[in-house]
């Protein structure tokens, strides 16, 4: 008999403004401790120099990251041309050097390939698969891979500043997948000049703002106290790209056994992947077929 997972049935999003010199993970498991939480997870890992928004979920809601995969993601980040690195960001070692500089005229020109469906090769420093084990780990012995390029949507990448001839500071907005610092080195390879990124900030995921979230401060000044579930967004939140469905008293006692269960009509066809609701609140993910949600996730709220 496995053992019970200590913490408390506690569901909901926190949405975090991450600050720099932290992982991630680091972060979740704060808030799982902050909030005495079973269960937590994130939508979209930051790395650790960068800062911003970073949204955690928590017990049930954990369930509804993997809806988020295609959220599209806004970055705000300063490229620092003249050198590469073996990061390709600040915190790696120099490969390179360029004393070649562009202008704006030049930074802007060269910005539309980046934009639509691109083809991008992952950092040295990534967390995707080589043989079974992250990238990262592997360079981090010093193993210089050959990463195969992958798809990537970029919805925007404009110029913001051109603070001087070393910087630019830029806007960008891409699909799942897409790595800031390999649009940093690529630009600064077609520019000729060599690039890296020097400060990062993700500003939204999804429905989530950089406006709405709290700092590590906030939540470890409220850690271990009733106040601390104020902190929390609906688990409904993470299904924001999916119809919703209104259920039944019936259909939402069936869903809740994992069985098809009626729904109001709405705006999906048959097939369409959907979220039933009581209340407002959750019940099952699944899949519309004549007046019923097949459920693939059921929720506990």
């Amino acid at each position: 008999m496995g053992r019970k997972r200590k913490g408390r049935d506690v569901s909901g999003w926190v949405l975090v403004d991450k600050p720099a010199g932290v992982t991630s993970t680091a972060v979740v498991n704060k808030l799982r401790w902050a909030f005495d939480a079973k269960k937590a997870g994130h939508a979209g890992t930051l790395d650790p120099e960068a800062t911003g928004m970073l949204p955690v979920a928590l017990g049930e809601a954990t369930k509804t990251i993997a809806y988020l995969g295609d959220a599209l993601k806004g970055y705000d980040f300063t490229a620092r041309w003249g050198a590469s690195t073996t990061t390709d960001d600040a915190e790696g070692e120099v490969l390179e050097t360029s004393g070649t500089r562009p202008d704006e005229a030049a930074i802007r020109a060269a910005l539309p390939r980046f934009i639509g469906d691109i083809r991008q090769v992952p950092p040295q420093f990534s967390a995707v698969k080589v043989d079974g084990e992250r990238a990262y780990d592997l360079a981090r012995e010093g193993e210089v891979m050959e990463l195969a390029a992958r798809d990537l949507h970029v919805d925007t990448l404009e110029l913001v500043a051109v603070p001087d001839a070393d910087h630019a500071e830029l806007h960008f907005v891409c699909g799942s997948g897409g790595y800031v610092r390999a649009i940093a080195r690529d630009l600064g390879a077609v520019l000729g000049c060599l690039g890296h990124v020097l400060r990062l900030r993700r500003t939204w995921v999804g429905p989530f703002d950089i406006e709405e979230a709290v700092t590590m401060d906030r939540i470890e000044a409220l850690a271990k106290t009733p106040e601390i579930d104020a902190l929390l967004r609906p688990v409904a939140l993470g299904l924001s790209d999916l119809p919703e469905l209104k259920t039944t008293e019936v259909g939402a006692a069936r869903l809740r056994n994992g069985n098809p269960g009626q729904v109001l009509p709405g705006a999906v066809e048959y097939g369409d992947l959907a979220w039933a609701s009581a209340d407002g609140v959750p019940v099952a993910v699944g899949r519309y077929r004549a007046g019923e949600l097949h459920p693939d996730r059921v929720f506990n709220l």
